[in-house]
């Protein structure tokens, strides 16, 4: 037996909780410093947000090491989910299929994780994120490089692409209706009704595509209809009600004229129309006109007489697809697709065909009015169909600078197919959307055709092959490849000064095209961040080369311009374009503060005649007034008969003025009336600064002061040159006497009395303070 006996704890020792840490190996910890040394002085650390280990061992690879960032606590559904959606920063991530296997990986690798803990407090030069505000691109240096520009949004949101576009005519001369189908945002009250008015005018055109194709008896709506009711297993409730019921011709008549007057508006023929001019048709008139349209289109019935407007129909159908480009994708059936904004994969998409639910949808949904965020986008019913199933391509494009913008594109795409047939007389999304994070939980439809592929993927070389076979093959190159680049360059011309330029960064962006029947490219929107998660056999070969091509040209490219650049290829560079420097010149404006003019004082002023001008130069003289007539009314008679027998003429003027250094008091100032000449108090005047310069009637003066009240220009006659100026700056109390020639007129009597008049005060006044001087 062993008796357990309580030792008491020693007195001054702490109970101490070892950690067992994994021995380092010195070899390992030392090549790990090594290599750290060199990535810090290279400038070679990275950090990396998201799972893209093709992106860490691209990096690794070229002797970059990872300064892990740290780990966000709140756990989130998904990894991938990382796109912004209460922000307005874009469309990010597609796809949600992969979780932490990748990182999993590289946190088991000891190496890895302890270069990491030893560039912790270091800077990363290069950021590879999944959102765009994880890094605030303004703090960044001129040397780190980030994936992500800021103001992208202008063309990665469904909103900013639908305004983006729509100034597309002052880049390039180019509609965007070729390559882009109609969008509208559902919050703008201006876009709700230009919706509205394309909403029921493509109703008009779609029944006359109607009437036109049941005329001629190949009907494919029809066949396809005829199909989807086999497969519901017979008709429907409300097509059984109205089997036996007809719509009126003038549904028709309606129809072809609101179509005559859209093209009259296209032609500026309705110019000198009012608004108070009747419309065509009013709002009871169009909700009618829509309840019969889609009973005709939607429930199967006929229309009267039908057959006797075949001809007038396709009249009118060619004149519009002269000014409609999208006509021929449009179809019968009406079909808009509901997108919200800010968001990726498909999310919250609906295909809606009527216009009452499209507005019921709007109006009950007050935060579609507050943010404008949500968009409302044609349909194109008419879409490429590979063995009746439809699809979509993504395609990535890389930019490396926004001024001058340049564009890379790359070499290869992929297709997502729909797991079920393509039909309009159904708006499910499994038949409509084909992005894989909304098909992956479909069951492929057993009518697909099982050429098809179970992934629902499609490499570019299948397509092509396709192609190939139904004797399309040169129309990759010719016109699908050139409609897309096209498409991606227009867009981003129309979106470059939104975004802010930055020579550091790049961005590698997914775009997404629908083809016509005529092979043409449809743009549908534009991703930022598109998902490089391997979910299919396609998108596990194509996406690892994508990001591998990508640090080609963003890193390699920069030491080596022949470097080999991968699939990416350069599909256009704009002209440079110079932007003026600051110099840090202060704009300032500079003025003084307006005075209030002083009350003119008006004095009788002695007129003198010109016979008393003195032309000797021999005598200190001035113009001395020879005859006084006081009174306004002897002046103004006086002057009436002096001056008409005057004409300008060519005199002289005799200055020869004495002037004081300096006078204690200011004398007291002469106003002269409105209508006289107004010239500065000579007394006033330092004799170094007399300057009367010279003055033309028709050119008013520069500024206004106190000091010169009256103007000189009145409508009255004025002198014609004055200029008093002298030659040659005398000392202080002596003189100057010369002698100037100036042409006068009439007011050359009040010039000679005031010159006359203020020198003789100024010479009392001088002579009574300071006395007589010697000369």
């Amino acid at each position: 037996m062993h008796q357990h006996m309580q030792v008491p704890p020693l007195e001054g020792r702490a109970r101490c909780n070892y950690v067992n840490l994994p021995l380092i190996n010195g070899d390992r910890l030392k090549t790990a410093k090594t290599l750290v040394d060199k990535a810090i002085k290279e400038k070679k650390v990275f950090s990396v947000q998201g799972p893209y280990p093709v992106i860490r061992a691209g990096l690794r690879a070229r002797g970059w090491v990872e300064r892990r960032l740290p780990r966000l606590s709140v756990p989130r559904p998904r990894r991938h989910d990382l796109e912004t959606e209460a922000t307005d920063e874009g469309d990010s991530s597609d796809d949600d299929d992969l979780g932490e296997e990748g990182e999993r990986d590289d946190e088991a690798d000891d190496l890895y994780d302890l270069m990491s803990r030893l560039v912790r407090n270091e800077t990363a030069y290069f950021y590879w994120t999944t959102r765009r505000d994880s890094v605030d691109c303004r703090s960044l240096r001129k040397d780190q490089m980030t994936n992500h520009y800021a103001k992208a949004g202008s063309f990665t949101t469904k909103v900013g692409l639908c305004m983006s576009l729509r100034n597309l005519q002052w880049f390039d001369a180019a509609d965007p209706d070729t390559f882009f189908p109609r969008c509208y945002r559902l919050g703008a009250e201006d876009d709700k009704h230009a919706f509205i008015e394309d909403f029921r005018r493509t109703a008009c055109t779609s029944l006359l595509m109607y009437v036109l194709e049941k005329y001629a008896g190949d009907s494919e709506w029809e066949r396809t209809r005829e199909m989807h009711d086999a497969k519901s297993h017979g008709l429907s409730k409300t097509r059984k009600q109205h089997a036996n019921q007809r719509v009126g011709s003038s549904i028709i008549d309606n129809a072809l004229h609101v179509c005559q007057e859209y093209l009259n508006s296209l032609e500026h023929c309705d110019i000198d129309m009012t608004l108070e001019t009747t419309p065509t048709l009013s709002e009871q008139q169009w909700k009618v006109f829509l309840q019969n349209y889609y009973l005709v289109i939607h429930e199967g019935l006929t229309i009267e007489g039908c057959e006797d407007y075949a001809e007038r129909c396709k009249c009118m159908l060619e004149q519009m697809r002269c000014f409609c480009p999208q006509m021929e994708t449009d179809g019968l059936c009406n079909i808009w697709i509901i997108k919200p904004g800010a968001k990726s994969r498909g999310r919250g998409i609906m295909c809606m065909n009527k216009l009452d639910e499209i507005m019921s949808l709007v109006d009950a949904d007050h935060g579609i009015m507050k943010d404008s965020k949500w968009v409302v986008q044609k349909y194109l019913e008419r879409p490429l169909l590979v063995h009746d199933t439809k699809f979509d391509v993504r395609q990535w494009f890389l930019v490396t600078d926004w001024n001058p913008l340049t564009v890379w594109f790359y070499r290869e795409c992929y297709l997502r197919f729909s797991t079920q047939p393509y039909s309009t007389h159904t708006l499910d999304s499994s038949v409509h959307l084909c992005n894989n994070s909304i098909q992956k939980h479909f069951e492929p439809s057993p009518d697909r055709n099982p050429s098809l592929p179970a992934e629902c993927m499609w490499s570019c070389s299948q397509f092509r092959s396709w192609l190939a076979a139904s004797g399309q093959g040169d129309l990759w190159k010719g016109v699908v490849v050139p409609g897309m680049q096209k498409a991606v360059i227009q867009t981003l011309l129309t979106a470059q000064d939104s975004v802010e330029p930055r020579k550091a960064s790049f961005e590698l962006y997914g775009a997404d095209f629908m083809l016509g029947r005529d092979l043409r490219p449809w743009l549908l929107e534009i991703n930022a961040s598109p998902t490089m998660a391997p979910s299919t056999g396609v998108t596990a070969r194509l996406c690892p080369a994508v990001q591998e091509d990508t640090l080609r040209v963003v890193l390699d490219r920069r030491c080596d311009r022949n470097t080999h650049t991968g699939g990416f290829q350069l599909i256009y560079k704009q002209a440079a374009v110079e932007v003026p420097q600051y110099v840090g010149v202060n704009l300032l404006v500079e003025g003084t503060s307006i005075r209030r003019p002083r009350a003119p004082v008006y004095k009788p002023l002695i007129q003198s005649h010109p016979d008393t001008l003195s032309k000797s130069s021999s005598h200190r003289s001035s113009l001395i007034s020879s005859h006084c007539i006081s009174g306004k009314e002897n002046q103004s008679e006086e002057a009436k008969k002096a001056w008409p027998t005057l004409s300008s003429r060519k005199v002289t003027l005799e200055k020869s003025l004495i002037f004081p250094p300096k006078l204690r008091k200011r004398p007291h100032r002469l106003v002269l009336p409105s209508t006289c000449c107004v010239l500065p108090n000579l007394a006033e005047l330092h004799p170094q600064k007399l300057s009367l310069t010279h003055t033309q009637p028709d050119h008013p003066p520069t500024h206004r002061t106190h000091s010169n009240l009256p103007s000189l220009y009145h409508p009255t006659p004025s002198l014609d040159v004055i200029n008093l100026r002298p030659r040659q700056t005398l000392a202080s109390g002596r003189y100057k006497h010369e002698m100037h020639t100036v042409n006068i007129s009439y007011p050359v009597l009040r010039v000679q009395k005031y010159l006359s008049l203020n020198r003789r005060r100024a010479m009392d006044t001088f002579t009574e303070r300071e006395g007589p001087k010697s000369s």
